[in-house]
């Protein structure tokens, strides 16, 4: 996906010339599988440009949505977004690390695409390290926040690369979490994954049944979408 200074989709747009995150496919995807209709109060945990937000109140009509975002420059170019967009009134946006953030009441979703690189060669600059680079927002305070957040029924949606999120599992397990539902994404098939999609809920609530699907994003050729990208993404895309 080119990296513009803004990315048009059908009914917003995603200005990022001053945000390390652009916008990118897979969170693409993400904003478009994620288990988000049905919810009333849902939190976006490190929201970068906004767009999962975005995507989130496009899907769910009726949701209020809360987004926390600590590096300055992200939450300035989110806060315009979201300004920008016909969802405006439905979206709060907090300046905070999620360890210092608070809310009156709990969420029934939360969701969030967090740097997950833990070995990754560093970049000189610091704010794409910050956006990549699980220093500021590692696993076990990720999760610690959302067993504080979530609802005793909530559902909790991230994304990961395919091998953090065998770690992020394990830990998850162990703080109460169990996978539910899980999309294992493809940039065409004979590729490697390169995603892993996955939605938690709390063992008390969950059946211990995985609905487990993979996603191509091309077809064999490496240029044509496929047609289930095609569909997942139909309301955001102008190309579809």
């Amino acid at each position: 996906m080119a990296r513009n200074s803004f990315f048009k989709f059908k009914q917003f747009t995603i200005q990022q010339d001053r945000c390390a995150m652009k916008v990118c496919t897979d969170a693409c995807v993400f904003g478009g599988w994620a288990d988000v209709e049905n919810d009333e109060h849902i939190l976006d945990i490190g929201t970068g440009t906004g767009l999962l937000s975005l995507m989130t109140a496009q899907r769910n009509k009726n949701a209020k949505i809360s987004t926390v975002e600590i590096e300055a420059e992200a939450f300035s170019q989110a806060k315009e977004n979201i300004e920008n967009s016909p969802f405006a009134d439905r979206i709060e946006i907090s300046h905070s690390a999620i360890q210092d953030f608070s809310s009156l009441e709990k969420f029934d979703c939360i969701i969030s695409n967090p740097p997950f690189f833990q070995s990754d060669l560093r970049s000189p600059d610091s704010k794409i390290n910050q956006a990549h680079h699980s220093d500021s927002l590692t696993f076990r305070v990720l999760l610690s926040a959302v067993n504080r957040l979530l609802t005793e029924t909530g559902k909790f949606n991230i994304l990961l690369p395919v091998d953090e999120s065998i770690i992020f599992q394990e830990l998850a397990e162990k703080s109460g979490l169990v996978l539910i539902r899980k999309l294992t994404l493809f940039h065409q098939n004979g590729k490697k994954p390169f995603r892993s999609l996955m939605l938690f809920l709390r063992s008390e609530t969950a059946d211990n049944r995985l609905i487990s699907d993979d996603l191509f994003i091309y077809e064999e050729d490496g240029k044509t979408y496929h047609p289930k990208f095609a569909e997942l993404m139909k309301d955001f895309y102008l190309i579809f």
